[in-house]
């Protein structure tokens, strides 16, 4: 048994929907009568539609009715005309097209509900993100079935059972395998293609939980560990896991072949191809893991084991992440304090703000956060309640410093006889790239750095050469 998860990227449009139905049709037709027999698909929301329902949940708890109107129609839109380019079956396209109109008349009740309220809790935060996997699902499974292949839409919310811990729940494995096993593996042994909502899950009675961004890789996983598969293939863009970003780097190699230590750590360092957590599940049931190309399936992209191959190529990989913020929080006098470091975190985490690497300086007493592009006004709206004493009286200063990047230079140990942290630092500065902040293992294998935006490709570009990673 194989399970195919499918990102965001993959299902984008009604063109790649088509696409992922060819691919899982075509792979499950290859493996009918094998060993590995049986396909389980995991999938994403349409890309970009989870950050619209959550930026109409915003707009509701702020009061901005017709900002949430808005979304609602455009996502009604969206789907609708996927529906139309991807289905030539006029019954079973109608009765979607209600379903998913009704679907998101519920989500305009739920931004009435959040609005009356004038606050988005971690709980609703969860609700809401929910929509868009249960979408996608009845979509791919009905184009599933138009090309003659039994499948069924599955909510993972019946399946997967975990803490309350809104926002990055965490699994009830026992609990979880006995519906996978109940609900699930009689569908597979039957021929049937279950097609299942990738990030979403739910308590033990049943209120919704996410498990955190990037979720729909652990779920995948989840479900791989919950049914005994053979393996667990990850769909995305690129051709598994690269030395460097493709668009930056044209020339950057894949890498075959992965310990499950040595992805765990490019995923860590944000690698955007492999959720950090969704190795975890895999190397408790020891399953390989294959990172794979939605868009050239034919390439074998990486494959992710225990044991690798002693003779395998092992090379360093270059993580880099643009579209980030630097908000800095101090102090005007010498009043700032590690509680006062842990209360901004505290409250960007109560408010689901994910801080991607902070830097703090005593000498010139502030916190440096590090945090998307999308979340700067929310973290400093969070920010600006947390400490409206301190700045009130100015105490504090607080604002928006530069857009930035970060850089991280992933090794393996004994890589070409040298350390790789000591030659990253050596080829920044032959660079003249400047460095903002560092984040740095306890070994010497790994290091992150914080650089301008319009740094970041050059960088890139060199650090690879440097390396020596131009093939």
């Amino acid at each position: 048994m194989i399970v195919h998860k499918f990102g965001g990227t993959s299902v984008g449009n009604a063109a790649r929907f088509a696409t992922v139905a060819d691919i899982v049709n075509a792979r499950h037709v290859a493996g009918a009568g094998t060993p590995q027999a049986g396909s389980v698909v995991v999938v994403s929301a349409m890309s970009g539609v989870t950050n619209q329902l959550l930026a109409g949940a915003w707009a509701a708890a702020e009061g901005r009715d017709s900002e949430c109107r808005r979304i609602k129609a455009e996502l009604v839109d969206r789907h609708l005309k996927v529906l139309e380019a991807l289905l030539t079956a006029s019954g079973e396209r109608l009765e979607l097209e209600g379903w998913i109109e009704d679907r998101l008349y519920e989500l305009e009740r739920l931004y009435r509900s959040i609005g009356v309220l004038g606050e988005l809790t971690a709980r609703g935060r969860d609700h809401v993100a929910a929509f868009g996997e249960q979408l996608s699902v009845h979509i791919l499974a009905a184009a599933l079935r138009e090309r003659g292949v039994r499948s069924r839409a599955l909510l993972a919310t019946d399946l997967i059972v975990t803490d309350d811990a809104f926002g990055a729940a965490v699994p009830m494995m026992d609990r979880t395998r006995e519906a996978l096993q109940a609900k699930v593996k009689p569908l597979v042994t039957q021929g049937t293609i279950p097609v299942i909502t990738g990030f979403i899950a739910a308590t033990e009675t049943g209120i919704t939980t996410t498990l955190g961004r990037g979720g729909s890789d652990y779920t995948a996983a989840i479900v791989g560990a919950g049914l005994d598969a053979d393996e667990v293939w990850i769909w995305s863009d690129v051709n598994g896991i690269l030395t460097a970003d493709p668009n930056l780097v044209p020339r950057a190699r894949t890498l075959r072949e992965l310990s499950y230590t040595e992805a765990s750590d490019l995923a860590y360092y944000g690698a955007d191809v492999l959720h950090p957590k969704t190795i975890r599940p895999v190397i408790e049931a020891n399953i390989p893991l294959r990172i794979m190309n939605s868009f050239d399936s034919a390439d074998p992209g990486t494959l992710i084991v225990r044991a690798p191959a002693a003779d395998r190529e092992r090379l360093p990989a270059i993580i880099s992440t643009t579209g980030l913020s630097l908000i800095a929080i101090g102090s005007a006098d010498d009043s700032w304090s590690l509680p006062i470091v842990a209360r901004a975190l505290q409250s960007l985490s109560e408010a689901g703000i994910d801080v991607l690497m902070f830097s703090q300086s005593f000498s010139e007493h502030s916190l440096n956060l590090i945090v998307r592009r999308q979340d700067q006004q929310r973290c400093l709206k969070t920010l600006r309640v947390a400490f409206a004493a301190e700045l009130h009286r100015g105490a504090y200063i607080l604002g928006a410093k530069e857009q930035v990047a970060t850089v991280s230079v992933v090794g393996v140990p004994g890589w070409n006889g040298k350390s790789v942290v000591s030659h990253a630092f050596s080829a920044l500065g032959a660079q003249g790239t400047r460095v903002i902040a560092v984040a740095q293992a306890a070994t010497e294998h790994s290091v992150s750095f914080c650089i301008p935006e319009e740094q970041v490709g050059d960088t890139v570009r060199f650090l690879h050469r440097d390396l020596g990673l131009e093939e």
